[in-house]
């Protein structure tokens, strides 16, 4: 009758009016009076990264196992601080567009470049000399101009107007040092050459520098390399008595589509347990009195639904174990300052290298 059968202690209890069992205890997966050791085989068990679904963009996996502090670290990982190259200084020689250096210079920063962080090394701070191994650099240099056999009478930019767009597809990238090696078979180039950046008219003109540099989302949104990454906590539908058959159409509809499967021959209500996932828990069931008795609501809190959109560099399979090696970096840094304290030292400790 329930989707499927888990621990009472995963569940978090959703009711008419008020959430219960939210809070977890002080030590995740510890309660008083039993032993609660850590054990990597226990773990390793336990612990499950399933993909459910994987297209050229985005990703939607299973992570089961692990406490929401686990889950949200890799969350904010993937948005923050997974690295990837973007525009970060333009170089303005001329702009008669009707959008002003900074708005057009801000514009072009957010455009995704499909350039693979780990083959450009980060600068060392703002002051840096650039390189060919911290720096890209683009061209951009187009003017508008009439086309000389356009239709008479025609309103259409395509006919009347050469380079009527400023497209992403416009940025040229300038080769210097190494980079014709490093980047062989791939050159550094907008993910997407369709972005309109600016819209021209004859007359007008865009030629500038562009340099793209290494760096995280939590410098700047345009580096983060993804456009969503979200997580929600299974749903669990238990009915805990049998439906009326002639309230059975009226109970599957409180529930988003596909969720309640009806037997066509006994009428019998039941939980589809692979769809179960697609339920918003909305609580609609619970308004009605003749099922508030009949059905309880909860969310499995170690069992996170997990969505992301990739829209750098990265395949959508890779974005979290990038987010697991950032994390593993930062626990090598607890690590050596622990164990830095522990033996005496002063407590300065160097930074694990990035």
């Amino acid at each position: 009758m329930s989707s499927q059968t888990y621990d009472s202690r995963r569940l978090v209890g959703v009711h008419a009016e008020r959430i219960s069992d939210v809070s977890s205890t002080d030590y995740p997966g510890v309660y008083p009076g039993e032993d609660h050791s850590w054990n990597l085989e226990k773990f390793k068990e336990n612990l499950t990264v399933k993909v459910q679904r994987l297209s050229q963009h985005s990703i939607d996996f299973d992570l089961v196992g692990v406490d929401a502090s686990i889950a949200n670290a890799f969350r904010r990982i993937m948005i923050a601080e997974v690295p990837t190259v973007a525009i970060e200084h333009v170089y303005a020689w001329d702009n008669t567009s009707v959008i002003v250096d900074e708005v057009l210079a801000h514009r072009i920063g957010l455009v995704p470049l499909n350039v693979n962080p780990s083959l450009v090394e980060s600068r060392e701070g703002p002051d840096a000399q650039p390189t060919d191994r911290n720096t890209i650099v683009f061209k951009l240099d187009i003017t508008c101009e009439r086309k000389p056999n356009a239709p008479r009478g025609s309103t259409n930019p395509d006919e009347l107007y050469i380079n009527h767009e400023l497209l992403s597809s416009h940025l040229t990238w300038e080769p210097a040092g190494e980079q014709p090696e490093v980047f062989e078979g791939r050159p550094p180039g907008p993910i997407n050459p369709n972005i309109v950046l600016a819209k021209l008219r004859p007359g007008q003109a865009v030629n500038m520098e562009l340099h793209a540099v290494k760096g995280v989302g939590k410098d700047h949104a345009k580096f983060s390399p993804v456009a969503t990454a979200s997580y929600r906590l299974l749903p669990h539908i238990k009915i805990t008595k049998p439906i009326p058959p002639h309230l059975a159409e009226k109970f599957q509809k409180c529930f988003s589509p596909g969720v309640i499967k009806i037997d066509p021959r006994t009428k019998e209500v039941s939980v589809d347990e692979h769809n179960v996932r697609k339920d918003s828990v909305n609580r609609e069931v619970l308004r009605h009195p003749e099922f508030s008795d009949s059905v309880e609501l909860s969310r499995v809190r170690d069992f996170f639904l997990f969505n992301v959109e990739s829209e750098g560099p990265y395949e959508p399979e890779r974005l979290l174990p990038e987010a697991i090696k950032v994390m593993r970096e930062k626990i090598a840094t607890i690590k050596q300052a622990a164990e830095a304290l522990r033996g005496g030292g002063d407590g300065d400790v160097s930074m694990a290298d990035g």
